[in-house]
C-alpha cells in the first residue's frame, strides 16, 4: 500500500515518467513550432536517472508507471527502460502514451520487455484532417500500430481523443464506432489551456456534457462506477467497449487525483497545472539518492493542491506546455 497520502486524504499510486520531449507531430494543442523551440534535450535524465527515480517511487507504493512524452517512442534505449522498468516490483504496471508512428516497429519488443498497455493518441479518423492537425501525413502508420500493439498483446488499447471545435468535433460517432468495431476503449479528453502556441479559448472546447448527449442520440452509455483513472466511464451498448469522457475543466476529478508527474528533465510535479515543481536532480547526485528521492515524494504529496482551480477566476495556465510536462 503506497506511503503516500495527502492532506486531503488521497493515496497517490500512479506516476507519470516523462522520457522526452522530443515528438514527430506538430499537434498545435500540445507543441510548439518550429520543432526546436523549448527544446530540454541537453537535461534530459539518463537512463539510470530515470530507473532511480522509478525505483524510490514503487518503494513509496507507486504502483503503476506511464511512460510519456513529447513521444516516448523516440526515446533511445525505450526498450531496455521498460525492461528495467519491469523488474522493479511483482504486479506493476508499466503502460505508456504514445502518437502511435513507431507502434508497428516497437510493439513486440516493447512487449517482450515487460509493457503492459498503451494508449495512443488519434484526433482524426481522416487523413486530410489528420495531417492539418499533427503535421504529418501518417494516419495510415498510426492505424496499422494499432493492429501491431493488438497482435504483440497490448490491450486494452485505449485512444485518446482531444476534441476541438470546428476541427474535429464532428468525429465523434466515427469514434465511437471504431472502438465498438474493435473493441478498443475510447477516451475523449477536453481541450484544455497547456497549448504550445497559447491559443487556448473556452469557445475551442467541446464539453464532455455535449459529447455524452451527441453519443447518446445513437448508442446507448450505461454508466460505470468511478475508478482510479480520471474522467466518467461509460459502457457502450451491450459490449466491452468502455468510452470514458475526461472532462477536467467542466468536470474536475481532482477530488480522487492519485498521481506524481516527473518531467523529461527531472522535476517533480504534484499536478499537471502546478505553477511549482522541484529539481530532482540534486537528490539524484546526493550521497543517498533513494533516500533523497522518497523524501521529494513526501513533500510534494504534502503539498499537493486540493485542486487546479481552472474554473474558477484569476486561474494562471503552467509556464510549460504540455509536451513539455508529460502529456
Amino acid at each position: 500500500m503506497s506511503s503516500l497520502v495527502d492532506r486531503w486524504g488521497r493515496r497517490i499510486t500512479r506516476l507519470r515518467l516523462a522520457v522526452s520531449d522530443q515528438c514527430s507531430f506538430r499537434c498545435h494543442y500540445c507543441r510548439p513550432r518550429p520543432a526546436d523551440e523549448g527544446t530540454i534535450a541537453g537535461r534530459l535524465l539518463s537512463a539510470d536517472e530515470i530507473i532511480m527515480v522509478a525505483e524510490a517511487a514503487v518503494e513509496c507504493g507507486i504502483r503503476s508507471i506511464r511512460l510519456t512524452g513529447g513521444e516516448p517512442l523516440l526515446r533511445p534505449g525505450l526498450t531496455g527502460i521498460v525492461r528495467r522498468l519491469s523488474q522493479l516490483g511483482t504486479g506493476l504496471d508499466i503502460a505508456l502514451t504514445t502518437n502511435g508512428l513507431l507502434l508497428k516497429q516497437m510493439a513486440a519488443e516493447l512487449a517482450e520487455a515487460g509493457l503492459s498497455r498503451v494508449n495512443v493518441s488519434l484526433d482524426s479518423l481522416r487523413g486530410d484532417r489528420f495531417r492539418e492537425i499533427t503535421g504529418q501525413d501518417s494516419l495510415g502508420n498510426v492505424l496499422e500500430g494499432l493492429k501491431a500493439a493488438e497482435s504483440a498483446g497490448l490491450r486494452p488499447i485505449k485512444l485518446n481523443v482531444v476534441l476541438m471545435r470546428g476541427q474535429n468535433d464532428n468525429e465523434i460517432l466515427d469514434m465511437v464506432r471504431l472502438a465498438g468495431d474493435a473493441g478498443r476503449h475510447l477516451r475523449f479528453i477536453e481541450f484544455m489551456p497547456l497549448d504550445g502556441r497559447e491559443e487556448w479559448l473556452p469557445s475551442a472546447t467541446v464539453y464532455v456534457d455535449e459529447v455524452r448527449e451527441r453519443i447518446e442520440e445513437v448508442f446507448a452509455l450505461t454508466p460505470l462506477p468511478p475508478d482510479e483513472s480520471p474522467g466518467d466511464h461509460y459502457l457502450l451498448g451491450e459490449g466491452a467497449t468502455t468510452v470514458s469522457l475526461i472532462g477536467a475543466i467542466s468536470h474536475p476529478f481532482c477530488d480522487r487525483c492519485n498521481r506524481l508527474r516527473v518531467t523529461a528533465d527531472g522535476f517533480l510535479r504534484a499536478c499537471l497545472f502546478s505553477q511549482s515543481e522541484q529539481d530532482l536532480r540534486p537528490a539524484l547526485s546526493s550521497g543517498e539518492p533513494r533516500a533523497a528521492l522518497v523524501a521529494a515524494y513526501t513533500a510534494a504529496v504534502a503539498a499537493k493542491p486540493a485542486g487546479h482551480d481552472m474554473s474558477e477566476e484569476g486561474f494562471v495556465r503552467p509556464a510549460r506546455a504540455m509536451f513539455a510536462i508529460g502529456g
